[in-house]
C-alpha cells in the first residue's frame, strides 16, 4: 500500500497554533489552507496563509466548531489533510471520523483512542482498570445534582468539578462545600457546552500542593512508541497553566522512567498515533496519579521541542504519511532548561477577567539562540470576546534553568503591549519571585505569593511623574503654521516672550492624574525611543514609546501608558456609572436570574456574562432591590455598559 500524499494542510484552528503549524508546513513545502469566521478574517493566521476560507459567524459554536464547514473547506481548497491544533475539535472524535469518511487525513490519534482517552471520565476508568494508580472521584455516566452531592460527600470536600470533554481550565470548578455545588456544577456544565458541545462533568479530590506533571508521547503507525521527557506545569490560575517548562525540576532519571514508560503503556493500550500527552499529578513523596490524557498536540509543546531539538508538528505530518519514528527511546535527547510563559489579553487585578480591544502597541521580544516567540497577533489587530484570550507564547531555552529563566526575564523586559490589559508584569513578577527561581513549585504558588505577584496599586512617585512629563513633553508632535512654519508660535514648546519657556501638562496614567508645570532645564532627554534621566549621579535609559497619542515609559519594570487628562471626560464616566451595575468587558448575556422589583441579598447572582469562552457572574455588591434591568438573554454588551440598575433598600 503505497503512503499517504500530503501536500496541502487545512489547519482546523486560529490564532498563535494556526500560525505555529503553518510555519513547520511551510517549512516541508505544504501548501497551507486556514479557516476564519467572520470576526477573525483579517486575523494574523489567515493573513500568513496560502490559502483562506471564510466559515462565517463569529462564535466558535458558529464557525470553528462547524464540522460539516470545515470538510468542505478542505475539499473545496485541495487539503489531503486536516491538522486540528488545539482546543475546539481537536479531541472531537467524530471530527476525526468525518474527515476519514471523506477520504482526507486527521493528523491525530484514531477516532478510538479519542474515545477512549478524549474523554476524562472513559480515561479514568481505563487506567483504573489498568492497575494505573487514580485520584479519587466520580467519573460515572449519572449527571444529576443529587449524584454528584453524594459523591462528593463520599470523596470529602474540597472537590475539583471537570468538564469530561475538555481542558484549559473550561468548564472547571473548585467547590469548598455542599453550598457552593448547585451553581458551581450547572456554571461548569454551561462552560463545557459552550467550549466543547459537551455538557458531561466528571469530579475527583481537590488534592493540596501537587505539582503538575505532564509526558510528552508520540507513536507511530507501524507500533513504536516513546516518550520525549516531561514537562512541569504546576504554576497555574483558575485551572490553566500559565508557566510551563521542562524538564520538570527535581525528577530523578528513575521517577522520568516510571512516569514515562507509565505514559507509554496508556498510549500502546488503546493503540495510539501521534502526538499525545499523559498528565499526572505528583505529590511531595514522588507518588504520581494519573489526571487525563489530551489526545492533541499541547500549548507548551515547544519546551520540549527546546529539550530535544525536535520538530513535533514536523513528526505529526511524517507519521500520518506513514513514515516510523526516526529515534528509538535510547536516543531521545534530553539538553538543558526551557521555560515558556503563556501571554494573555486579561485583567490580573481584577480577577483575570479577559480584555478585549486594539492592540495598539505590540512588539515582540527578539528571537534567536534560545529565544522564540510563538504569536497570533500583529500591532492594530482586534482581540474578540469570542475566543480564548491567549495572543501568544515566550520561550527560552539555556543550558540550565537559571540561565533560561535569565534569558526569560530578558525577553518579557524587551517585550512592549498597550492598548489592553495583559498579564505581561503578573509573568514577570512570577519568573523573577525567588520561589520560582528556586524551583518550588505546586498548583498553589499562585495564591500562596499572590500579594507579591498582584501587588496593589500605589501612589506613583514625584520622580514618576516628573520622568513622565519631560518624554510626553519632547514626544509632542511639532504643530508647524503652514504658513509660517519657521515661526516660533508653531510649535508647542512653551516659549514665552521675555521669560523663560514653560510647559504645563495635566496627565493620566493607571487611574492616577497629576498637573505638572515644566520650566528650566530638562533632567531628562529623549532619545529616538529612550528617555536618559539622572537621579543622584546614576544615569538610566528608560523605554519611551510614543503611540497613538499615548506615551508608554518604562518605569520599575513596568511599561506604563500615560495619556493627557480630560477632566470633563472623567467626570461623565463617573457619572455614567452610578447606581449601575456595569459589564466588566467584552461579552454575551447567557443568564439574567433576576427581574425588576425582586429583592436580593448581598452576593446574590445577578447575570452570567460569558467572553472568551468563560463565564462571569455579576453580583450584587450590597442587599436591594432591581431597580432596572438593561440587558437579556442573548444581549452582547460592551466592557462598561450598564445591566443592571441596584437600589437600596
Amino acid at each position: 500500500m503505497s503512503a499517504p500524499v500530503i501536500t496541502t494542510l487545512l489547519v482546523a484552528n486560529r490564532g498563535e497554533i494556526a500560525c505555529r503549524v503553518m510555519r513547520t508546513a511551510k517549512a516541508l513545502g505544504l501548501t497551507t489552507v486556514a479557516v476564519h469566521s467572520a470576526t477573525d478574517r483579517d486575523a494574523r493566521h489567515s493573513r500568513e496563509a496560502d490559502i483562506r476560507v471564510d466559515l462565517g459567524g463569529s462564535k466558535a459554536a458558529d464557525s470553528y466548531l462547524q464540522i460539516d464547514k470545515l470538510i468542505a473547506a478542505a475539499k473545496d481548497s485541495g487539503a489531503q489533510a486536516i491538522h486540528p491544533g488545539y482546543g475546539f475539535l481537536s479531541e472531537n472524535a467524530g471530527f476525526a471520523r468525518a474527515i476519514e469518511a471523506a477520504g482526507m487525513i486527521f493528523l491525530g490519534p484514531p477516532a478510538s483512542a479519542i474515545d477512549a482517552m478524549g474523554s476524562k471520565s472513559a480515561a479514568k476508568a481505563l487506567m483504573e482498570k489498568a492497575g494505573v494508580p487514580l485520584v479519587p472521584g466520580y467519573h460515572g455516566e449519572a449527571q444529576d445534582l443529587e449524584t454528584f452531592r453524594d459523591a462528593c460527600e463520599r470523596i470529602g470536600y474540597p472537590v475539583l468539578l471537570k468538564a469530561t470533554a475538555g481542558g484549559g481550565g473550561k468548564g472547571m470548578k473548585v467547590v469548598e462545600d455542599v453550598s457552593q455545588l448547585a451553581e458551581a456544577l450547572a456554571s461548569a456544565q454551561r462552560e463545557a457546552q459552550s467550549s466543547f458541545g459537551d455538557s458531561r462533568m466528571l469530579v475527583e479530590k481537590y488534592l493540596l500542593k501537587p505539582r503538575h506533571v505532564e509526558i510528552q508521547v508520540f507513536a507511530d503507525q507501524h507500533g513504536n512508541c516513546l516518550y520525549l521527557n516531561e514537562r512541569d506545569c504546576s504554576i497555574q490560575r483558575r485551572h490553566q497553566k500559565v508557566v510551563e517548562e521542562a524538564p520538570a525540576p527535581g525528577l530523578t532519571p528513575q521517577l522520568r522512567r516510571a512516569m514515562g514508560e507509565a505514559a507509554v503503556r496508556s498510549a500502546q493500550a488503546i493503540g495510539y498515533v501521534g502526538a499525545g500527552t499523559v498528565e499526572f499529578l505528583l505529590d511531595a513523596r514522588g507518588e504520581f496519579f494519573f489526571m487525563e490524557m489530551n489526545t492533541r498536540l499541547q500549548v507548551e509543546h515547544p519546551v520540549t521541542e527546546a529539550i530535544t531539538g525536535l520538530d513535533l508538528v514536523a513528526w505529526q505530518i511524517r507519521v500520518a504519511r506513514g513514515e516510523a519514528l526516526p529515534i528509538t527511546q535510547a536516543q531521545v535527547p534530553l539538553s538543558g532548561h526551557a521555560i515558556e510563559v503563556r501571554l494573555y489579553a486579561e485583567d490580573p487585578a481584577n480577577d483575570f477577567l479577559p480584555a478585549t480591544g486594539r492592540l495598539d502597541l505590540y512588539r515582540e521580544s527578539a528571537q534567536g539562540p534560545g529565544r522564540r516567540v510563538d504569536s497570533g497577533v500583529e500591532q492594530g489587530d482586534e482581540i474578540s470576546p469570542f475566543y480564548d484570550p491567549m495572543l501568544g507564547k515566550l520561550i527560552a531555552w539555556g543550558e540550565d534553568r537559571e540561565q533560561a529563566r535569565l534569558r526569560l526575564l530578558a525577553m518579557l523586559d524587551e517585550f512592549a503591549i498597550g492598548g489592553l490589559k495583559t498579564n505581561i508584569n503578573f509573568l514577570r513578577r512570577i519568573i523573577a519571585h525567588p520561589a520560582f527561581a528556586a524551583a518550588e513549585l505546586d498548583t498553589g504558588f499562585i495564591p500562596r505569593y499572590q500579594e507579591q505577584l498582584l501587588p496593589a496599586p500605589g501612589a506613583l512617585s514625584d520622580r514618576f511623574w516628573e520622568a513622565a512629563a519631560q518624554a510626553f513633553a519632547q514626544s509632542l508632535p511639532a504643530r508647524a503654521r503652514a504658513d509660517d512654519p519657521a515661526s516660533p508660535w508653531s510649535s508647542g514648546s512653551g516659549l514665552r516672550a521675555g521669560l523663560a519657556p514653560e510647559i504645563t501638562l495635566h496627565l493620566s496614567c493607571e487611574g492616577q492624574d497629576r498637573a505638572l508645570t515644566l520650566g528650566g532645564p530638562a533632567h531628562a532627554q529623549l532619545q529616538g525611543e529612550a528617555l536618559v534621566t539622572e537621579h543622584d549621579g546614576v544615569r538610566r535609559r528608560l523605554r519611551a514609546i510614543r503611540q497613538d497619542g499615548s506615551l508608554y515609559l518604562e518605569w520599575e519594570g513596568e511599561l506604563r501608558r500615560i495619556e493627557l487628562f480630560d477632566p470633563i471626560s472623567a467626570v461623565e464616566a463617573s457619572h455614567s456609572h452610578q447606581g449601575g451595575l456595569t459589564a466588566p468587558m467584552n461579552g454575551s448575556i447567557v443568564r439574567v436570574l433576576v427581574e425588576v422589583g425582586q429583592a436580593v441579598e448581598a452576593g446574590a447572582q445577578l447575570v452570567v456574562l460569558e467572553a472568551m469562552k468563560m463565564e462571569h457572574s455579576i453580583r450584587a455588591p450590597q442587599a436591594g432591590v432591581i431597580k432596572a434591568l438593561y440587558c437579556q438573554e442573548g444581549d452582547m454588551v460592551s466592557e462598561g455598559s450598564a445591566l443592571v440598575e441596584l437600589e437600596d433598600v
